[in-house]
């Protein structure tokens, strides 16, 4: 194929990314620009507000801490099922990717019936004599985090699978005979191949957990906003879509650096030597 042809194959793919997700973020800008109070006006005064940078605060705090705790439970995880026969691997890849196929609201009402008063989590403590009385877990950060973790793990796992198959076990062996214990061998040798990998699982929950919005919205409550949902009242309970559109103007920034970052940190990873 010359290069002639493939610019021409490609223009169909790119007046679509133009017209479905360029346009559309043109037409959400436009609106944020036009005050009579000045240019940046209500950027400016959506920033002045200590709600909104709590807000924002809650946001990144949830992120990261679903990001932690996803990478914590997904590369053990994945260490074990990469290094499983093909056919357990496919077959435990399976197991892993079947809760996606379930609509993310029915899940978020499962986790209501598990963290409720009178859910799975309390009984099981009351029962086991651990508390006095229920502790209150849903329509907090707590709930929204552990939803998100749910929700975001197999896709870690999923991102880290194709690295552990990528190991090389010889570098492993030739650590345990030079009298490297397991856990030196995990953090020396293994974690640092897996470094691409976790760094892209750790780019897409992070995203995911930022814009989200059906799993803060059900079990965080009105109490507990987060940017999307304070997107959506802004725009559908208030009707102020002015304002909507500069938080989701914010939103898609901040998510845009922090990926931008997390990338520059996997190339300069990638171009550092391994320490055995």
């Amino acid at each position: 194929m010359n290069r002639k042809t493939a610019i021409w194959l490609l223009i169909p793919a790119f007046l679509g990314v133009l017209v479905f997700t360029f346009f559309p973020l043109i037409q959400i800008a436009i609106p944020t620009f036009q005050s009579k109070s000045g240019f940046f006006s209500l950027y400016a005064q959506f920033l002045k507000s200590s709600f909104n940078w709590a807000v924002i605060g809650r946001s990144f705090l949830i992120a990261i801490v679903t990001v932690i705790v996803v990478l914590i439970l997904g590369v053990p995880i994945s260490i074990w099922i990469g290094r499983q026969k093909t056919v357990v691997r496919q077959i435990l890849n399976l197991l892993i990717l079947f809760p996606m196929l379930t609509n993310a609201v029915v899940r978020n009402f499962a986790w209501i019936i598990i963290l409720g008063h009178d859910g799975i989590v309390n009984k099981t403590l009351l029962a086991l004599h651990l508390i006095k009385s229920p502790l209150n877990i849903l329509y907090t950060n707590t709930s929204i985090i552990i939803g998100s973790v749910y929700l975001f793990l197999p896709i870690m796992i999923n991102s880290l699978i194709g690295s552990v198959a990528e190991l090389n076990v010889e570098i492993e062996e030739a650590a345990a005979v030079l009298g490297s214990s397991p856990w030196r061998t995990l953090f020396k040798v293994i974690i640092p191949q897996l470094t691409t990998g976790i760094l892209t699982g750790c780019i897409l929950v992070f995203a995911g957990t930022m814009t989200a919005y059906t799993t803060p919205e059900i079990l965080g409550g009105n109490r507990h906003l987060v940017m999307a949902t304070l997107i959506y009242q802004q725009a559908m309970t208030l009707g102020n879509w002015q304002n909507a559109s500069v938080i989701s103007l914010i939103l898609i920034v901040i998510s845009a650096l922090s990926m931008w970052l997390m990338r520059r940190l996997s190339h300069h990873l990638d171009r550092r030597p391994i320490n055995a």
